[in-house]
């Protein structure tokens, strides 16, 4: 028993350190929440070494035992090879490919990380490089998808070869963003198109109307408001509401036709979506083909490097982090104490 009292009453002393260390760090937290810095840093990744990598891994474990100082002998003389041939002559410089990753939701609220990783690349890529997108987005937002198609113009515009990527969806506000590649890749699966545009705007009017609640809607402007959600609405308004929606449409379909000549346009923008193989015969997208099968493709001539803007956790989030995991195992530990002692059966 007296053994049991001593591991308790050491537990209580741990937790009292940690719940003083917790104190102290909800204090330098509050202290770092003006801090400044950069909020956020480049991640770089060249997928050739990584591929490498778990091959020789995989090899490793495949192999017999007594052949595994044969393989490491081997690795290491391709190694050497490898440091040989990236010297080369003078002047000579490999390929570099670089690639990007954008998963949009309805805001595209990626746009901005996109903005800063298409910048990096454009200031490091030089004459020769490629760039590849990974893009993933069913469409969202017409303003915010018109600004994350203009990231990908920027990287046409600095003279870099450019080739999206679709695995999955490419639909609607995706799209905008893809068509502006000089090349189109997708899964065979994969959902393309939905060149229009859908809106929708819900009116309780009558509801209210029913239960005697009036709604003043006031403007200046003769179209300021054209649909509203609590006022009635007229045929007027309904007509400029479609007005504007069928601009924004041909401003879609412009700028479709305008990276894709050779579209039929009218026949395509109906808002209609096509798997892969289809749009591959009606020329939405120019091959058939996973990214992850162009990449290793592109590494037999070049490096393949992935970009990535990640956001920097702070000192007080690292802190606290470590802080909840210690608290958690002492915690643990004080209850295989107590199951120990048999405590719960005195």
């Amino acid at each position: 028993m007296s053994d049991w009292l001593a591991d308790f009453g050491m537990f209580l002393a741990q937790l009292l350190s940690l719940a003083v260390i917790v104190g102290l760090v909800v204090a330098i937290m509050a202290r770092l929440r003006g801090e400044g810095g950069e909020r956020s840093r480049l991640r770089v990744e060249e997928l050739n070494r990584t591929r490498d990598e778990r091959r020789r891994r995989l090899t490793l474990v495949a192999s017999e035992p007594g052949g595994r100082k044969r393989l490491l002998k081997a690795f290491r003389r391709e190694d050497k090879a490898r440091a040989r041939a990236g010297k080369g002559d003078a002047g000579e410089r490999r390929t570099s490919v670089w690639v990007i990753d954008f998963h949009g939701d309805i805001r595209a609220s990626g746009t901005g990380r996109l903005a800063e990783e298409v910048s990096a690349v454009i200031d490091a890529a030089e004459d020769g490089d490629e760039v590849v997108i990974r893009l993933e987005s069913a469409g969202g937002l017409v303003h915010a998808y018109g600004l994350a198609a203009a990231e990908l113009d920027r990287l046409r515009e600095a003279g870099l070869s450019t080739t999206v990527c679709i695995d999955k969806v490419a639909a609607s506000g995706g799209y905008l963003m893809a068509c502006g590649a000089d090349r189109l890749r997708a899964a065979p699966l994969a959902v393309l198109g939905s060149i229009g545009v859908v809106a929708q705007v819900p009116n309780i009017h009558r509801l209210l109307k029913r239960h005697d609640i009036d709604v003043e809607v006031l403007t200046a402007g003769r179209y300021k408001r054209t649909l509203t959600v609590l006022g009635e609405n007229t045929e007027e308004g309904r007509e400029k509401f479609l007005e504007e929606l069928d601009a924004t449409h041909e401003l879609f379909k412009h700028h479709v036709a305008e990276r894709r000549p050779d579209l039929d346009i009218e026949t395509l923008a109906t808002g209609e979506t096509w798997y892969g193989r289809e749009a591959l015969e009606k020329g939405l997208v120019d091959a058939l083909g996973t990214s992850e099968a162009y990449l290793v493709e592109r590494m037999r001539e070049a490096r393949v490097i992935r970009v990535k803007l990640e956001p920097r956790r702070r000192l007080g989030e690292r802190l606290g982090t470590a802080v909840a995991t210690g608290v958690e195992r002492a915690l643990l530990r004080g209850a295989a104490l107590l199951e120990n002692s048999g405590w719960q059966r005195r």
